[in-house]
């Protein structure tokens, strides 16, 4: 699904215009993106919850070549689903 499909879904469930529905969305992004770069927790209880993970420096090998590069350390997300979201995919 797009960014443009999800707007669309959202704006008929919510019975509200796609323009409302894409304002809301990228509300929605800016909260979770901004919170991440606090180093704060996004739990949304029954989908799941966004945590920011810093990552150390290593060494990584290129598959083809097999040849050894360093990797600097950096920050990323992990998202882990909550109950709702397992069951609905296992249901």
């Amino acid at each position: 699904m797009t960014k443009a499909e999800l707007i669309g879904r959202m704006a008929v469930a919510a019975n509200i215009s796609r323009d409302q529905a894409k304002v809301a969305l990228d509300a929605f992004t800016e909260g979770v993106v901004d919170a991440l770069t606090h180093g704060q927790d996004v739990k949304l209880i029954g989908f799941g919850s966004f945590t920011p993970v810093d990552r150390k420096a290593g060494v990584a090998r290129n598959p083809q070549t097999g040849e050894a590069i360093a990797r600097a350390a950096s920050r990323t997300a992990r998202f882990r689903p909550g109950e709702g979201l397992k069951s609905a995919l296992n249901g």
